[in-house]
């Protein structure tokens, strides 16, 4: 099957991952992302159904506006793709716009343009929640109108949910698997460890979500598989997991030659199974 790209640029996007992620997922019914950002495993997987979430409103918005009317949200973004809205004051007077309202249509159709238009496809905001990616400079931005058609299609099997991680594990059943990629761990005690959610996802929060996942598969049989930096801080998180890691190369650069290769770490939480002993003592209680 040919691999389907995001119509979104991301950091830390999984396009280049999918295969690796495909071997490591346990095969389920029901694909859960916690933390679906531009949804390259959701393109390329096939899984009879998929929950979908993020904290990012806006995202979900815009993955639920091109779900359900995806003519009409297509329509509208393409009018943003057009030179004269390619120059930097256009631009700036969209993110003031966008920052500015609560109108969901605008604020969709105003984050496809700014991903676009806006530096390396950063998804940034300020502490006040306002967006605040500065303009990108691009000579001529792609409308990602494949890209958008085929997702739209994917979306009918999918359900987009705006909500925190845990809410998301709560939600999920057995034959469901899960796949987390979380913001990374900093590589070192003095990384720039930019959020790009607006509301930091801590080292506590790195931790927490190991144990739920932990959890998760051991007393619900539900298995979880992270993905994240190999360091000898996630290693210590993930300790109950089997454990691999694999080369891969930073996509946030302007300048590809600078992108430099990274350890990524897999972390795959197993459903422990019942003995056959203690399932037969169950059925006859």
């Amino acid at each position: 099957m040919k691999k389907q790209r995001a119509f979104l640029k991301w950091a830390g996007g999984k396009y280049g991952l999918v295969e690796d992620i495909q071997r490591h997922l346990p095969p389920a019914k029901k694909l859960i992302e916690p933390f679906v950002g531009a949804g390259s495993v959701f393109l390329n997987t096939e899984y009879e159904e998929y929950l979908l979430a993020d904290i990012n409103k806006d995202l979900i918005n815009l993955y639920n506006l091109l779900k359900n009317e995806p003519e009409k949200y297509i329509e509208e973004s393409r009018r943003f793709f057009r030179p004269e809205c390619n120059k930097k004051e256009f631009y700036l007077d969209v993110r003031a716009q966008f920052n500015a309202t609560d109108d969901v249509w605008f604020r969709s159709v105003a984050f496809l343009y700014m991903n676009r238009f806006g530096f390396n496809g950063l998804c940034r905001y300020n502490k006040k929640g306002g967006f605040n990616v500065p303009f990108g400079s691009y000579k001529k931005p792609y409308f990602p109108e494949k890209e958008m058609i085929f997702f739209s299609e994917k979306a009918k099997k999918a359900t987009f949910v705006c909500e925190s991680y845990t809410d998301t594990f709560s939600r999920a059943r057995k034959g469901s698997v899960i796949y987390c990629d979380p913001p990374y761990a900093p590589l070192s005690n003095t990384a720039n460890f930019t959020s790009y959610a607006g509301n930091g996802f801590t080292l506590d929060d790195q931790a927490n979500l190991a144990e739920v996942s932990e959890r998760t598969a051991k007393k619900r049989g539900i298995p979880v598989l992270i993905s994240n930096h190999d360091t000898a801080h996630t290693r210590r998180l993930y300790k109950g997991a089997s454990l691999e890691t694999i080369q891969v190369r930073r996509t946030i650069s302007r300048n590809g030659a600078g992108r430099n290769k990274v350890d990524e770490l897999f972390a795959l939480f197993e459903a422990e199974q019942k003995p056959d002993s203690e399932r037969i003592k169950m059925s006859l209680v």
